[in-house]
């Protein structure tokens, strides 16, 4: 469905990033991943679906590096056709105790960025009169937990850019939406789960019901899979009129 297609991912490396930039290979799109960490690896599982893949490490907190990364990506492949907002961190702690450092790297990381990579991307996809921009947000665009303000606030100004950036392009071929997940399992998570059922000295399906018991209903994971597959869709022929949205896959977090 995407051959022809390239599709730059950020914070690509491991995760839900790797999750969707590995579905969009699976429908053919060549591939630029970004990220720290092991490359090879998820260089060598996106090129197991027969696609071009390359990698740039920008560091997505300082805009020059953005720039140059989305002007490698042309130099690749011509022009990035899919741009997928992925890289984010977190940290946490109440408002009065939060680090200023800390607060200006996670707004700069999990929203500026997305910002730059945007502005970039779009006078190509205006030219060639076809784009995708997912951004990937959280349920926490949505709503809010305590002692997360600078994610909360970075999400919800994704939310606040996707529409933004739907309605500046609403009569064009380009769509802009987010994704916004709730817990997703990925390692980071599942590490999190095995501590949990080590110090407490219970399994570990005891100890995933505990981590998503407060906040999501379902009582299960959403997957990396399962929001690649998500990211398929906004990309195909049936998202064509899918704009400005804020598509939540949270089992029911968000509902209450």
């Amino acid at each position: 469905m995407l051959k022809g297609k390239t599709a730059l991912v950020t914070g690509s490396t491991s995760g839900i990033g790797l999750g969707i930039a590995k579905a969009l290979a699976e429908q053919g799109a060549s591939i630029v991943l970004n990220g720290f960490g092991d490359v090879d690896g998820p260089k060598a599982q996106i090129a197991s679906h027969g696609v071009p893949v390359s990698y740039h490490g920008a560091d997505m907190s300082k805009p020059g590096e953005i720039a140059d990364m989305m002007a490698f990506a042309a130099s690749q492949f011509g022009r990035v056709d899919i741009l997928v907002n992925n890289a984010g961190i977190q940290h946490v702690a109440r408002i009065e105790n939060f680090a200023v450092e800390r607060w200006d790297a996670i707004i700069a990381i999990n929203l500026c960025s997305a910002f730059h990579t945007t502005r970039l991307a779009l006078p190509a996809m205006q030219a060639a009169g076809w784009g995708r921009i997912i951004n990937v947000a959280s349920v926490h665009g949505l709503v809010a937990s305590a002692e997360k303000s600078a994610y909360v606030t970075a999400k919800h100004g994704l939310v606040g850019l996707t529409k933004v950036t739907a309605l500046e392009n609403a009569s064009s071929g380009i769509t802009c939406n987010a994704i916004c997940p709730g817990w997703v399992l990925t390692p980071l998570v599942q590490k999190q789960v095995d501590a949990k059922a080590a110090a407490l000295g219970i399994s570990n399906a005891e100890a995933t019901k505990l981590l998503l018991g407060e906040k999501e209903p379902s009582l299960q994971f959403t997957t990396p899979e399962e929001l690649g597959a998500l990211a398929v869709f906004f990309c195909s022929a049936a998202g064509n009129n899918v704009r400005g949205v804020a598509w939540n896959m949270d089992g029911g977090w968000a509902a209450q």
